[in-house]
């Protein structure tokens, strides 16, 4: 699945399909059809009317989606996510409420197993909102050159996974020696593919080897870095705040004994 989706034209799409289904996202009643998918893509400029269509195929071939046995007009087919894509999007709501869980103590996730219908609340909100959010989608020119390419959004999280300790102020962080050839049998994609993206990012300034290419360690640029961040931020404040406006503001955690003991001492 997550080649399926590695590029952010298909993640896109992916979020406008389940936004139209759970939530009319383009403001008509919740339903998934072929022709309105592609009218939305088309106006919100996430692809062409061909790849629409043909992500839609896609979808039904892996069984991400199905058409409805039952349809009152034959001139519509309505079509829904089938249980595997519900799971996966699921997963993806509870990997982003508990990054935001460790960042301020609350609690989302708590509640998100105990509602589970939370998934078709949340994501239209969620889905019309990173749609329209320019820093989600460009934040910057070598993020664009990646999360644009086939795969390539799966090679960047790849290669930002590998910083260690971050250094803010250093203009590149080495992340040491990287294999195309791991990279390539790790995300089913070939060396061509891989050694043109990174040539590309390359000329940019945006990554380079230390010494001989394929011999020494790898580095990203500060640049390049901060776009990937950028675009977590936003992706983050996004998620959070529809969490807030749906569910509520999170209580503040509660105190610690030592933090009873330091608040009555002073």
């Amino acid at each position: 699945m997550s080649s399926v989706f590695a590029s952010q034209q298909r993640w896109l799409m992916a979020q406008a399909g389940l936004g139209l289904h759970y939530g009319g996202i383009d403001g008509e009643p919740p339903g998934f059809y072929a022709r309105r998918f592609v009218d939305y893509v088309l106006k919100h400029e996430i692809a062409s009317h061909n790849t629409a269509l043909s992500f839609i195929q896609e979808m039904l071939a892996y069984r991400y989606m199905r058409h409805l046995p039952d349809s009152p007009d034959k001139r519509l087919r309505p079509i829904e996510p089938t249980e595997a894509a519900v799971e996966q999007l699921a997963k993806w709501f509870y990997i982003h409420l508990m990054v935001l869980d460790s960042l301020d103590g609350s609690q989302r996730i708590a509640t998100f197993v105990e509602r589970p219908e939370l998934v078709a609340v949340l994501q239209p909100t969620v889905a019309s909102r990173i749609i329209a959010s320019d820093r989600v989608r460009h934040p910057g020119e070598t993020f664009d050159l990646f999360t644009w390419a086939n795969s390539g959004g799966v090679i960047m999280d790849y290669l930002i996974s590998r910083i260690g300790t971050m250094d803010p102020t250093a203009a590149r962080m080495d992340i040491g020696p990287i294999s195309f050839s791991e990279i390539c049998e790790r995300f089913l994609i070939s060396r061509t593919h891989v050694k043109r993206l990174m040539s590309k990012a390359s000329a940019m300034g945006s990554v380079g080897w230390v010494g001989s290419p394929g011999k020494s360690h790898f580095w990203l640029s500060r640049g390049f870095i901060q776009e990937y961040w950028d675009y977590q931020a936003e992706k983050f404040a996004i998620i959070g705040n529809v969490w807030e406006e749906t569910v509520g503001a999170q209580p503040e955690p509660a105190p610690t004994e030592q933090q009873r003991l330091t608040s009555a001492a002073l």
